[in-house]
């Protein structure tokens, strides 16, 4: 199986390289994934049978100022991506987001693979619109869902909410964190090995695919100081009172049972995950 990373310098897409060593490791500097010409002359070269995108434009809050710069990496890279791999019967991993719901304030439990998605910016728009090209381009696709994405490789520039926080507790004796937005805070060591083993058994269509549980932001800042010895102070406080320009889903627990069912594989609990990173 010849696969070829694309964002292979990114968090998840470094730890989905440990899982393909012999994967060919494309960079943004090497492929334009919103050029098709780049496309065609880059996967051409590289011969993929499957190619796994994890590029995105993820700055939620300059996505609702940048909505065209957003909507052509998130939805027009990966059609450019589906159609080379529907005329060169290569299979598309593509990458996406808990951020397509949002919709639904009273929401309480697990959103599943088949649950109806309605998202709240530009950012989930862009991405949902991208699941739909690579959907509707007749190429053989697995699509995966994930959420708050933490791992080794963050750049000082996105950063992550781990080293955020623990950057943050250095800094100042106390934080206020947001406690209304329920979500999945996930290891990318862990999302990589799920795609890789649901790549194995040659799963397709959509998957949604993170640690296990939920929890809050402020518990989660939370439980990162109370394993580092942090004795930071942490408020919790409305997200009407932390405004940003764009809305965050105030529940987007992803289920990720049917990932389990088809590999077999028991995604890890969140804090489980947290306690490994951080060790």
């Amino acid at each position: 199986m010849n696969v070829t990373i694309i964002g292979a310098a990114g968090q998840l897409g470094t730890d989905l390289v440990a899982e393909f060593p012999d994967s060919v490791q494309l960079t943004h500097g090497q492929i334009e994934i919103t050029d098709a010409d780049s496309v065609k002359k880059v996967l051409d070269a590289a011969g993929p049978d499957v190619v796994i995108n994890t590029a995105a434009y993820n700055l939620v809050d300059q996505a609702e100022d940048e909505p065209q710069r957003a909507f052509a990496v998130n939805a027009e890279g990966p059609e450019n991506l589906a159609r080379w791999c529907a005329e060169n019967d290569a299979k598309l991993v593509h990458v996406s987001t808990d951020y397509v719901f949002g919709q639904d304030a009273t929401r309480t439990t697990s959103y599943t693979e088949s649950d109806s998605p309605g998202p709240l910016g530009v950012y989930g728009q862009s991405k949902l619109a991208g699941e739909r090209a690579v959907q509707q381009s007749g190429c053989r696709h697995l699509i995966i869902r994930t959420c708050g994405l933490y791992g080794d490789a963050a750049t000082k520039s996105k950063g992550n909410f781990v080293k955020t926080m623990l950057r943050l507790a250095d800094e100042r004796e106390e934080l206020r964190i947001v406690n209304d937005q329920q979500c999945t805070p996930s290891y990318t060591k862990d999302v990589a090995k799920m795609i890789a083993h649901l790549v194995r058994v040659d799963a397709a269509g959509l998957f949604h695919v993170t640690n296990s549980g939920g929890t809050s932001w402020d518990e989660f800042a939370r439980e990162i100081f109370r394993l580092t010895g942090k004795s930071t102070r942490v408020v919790s406080i409305p997200s009407s009172e932390y405004p940003t320009k764009a809305r965050r889903p105030p529940y987007s627990v992803l289920n990720v049972a049917k990932a389990e069912e088809a590999t077999g594989v028991v995604m890890p609990d969140w804090r489980d995950a947290l306690a490994r990173f951080l060790s």
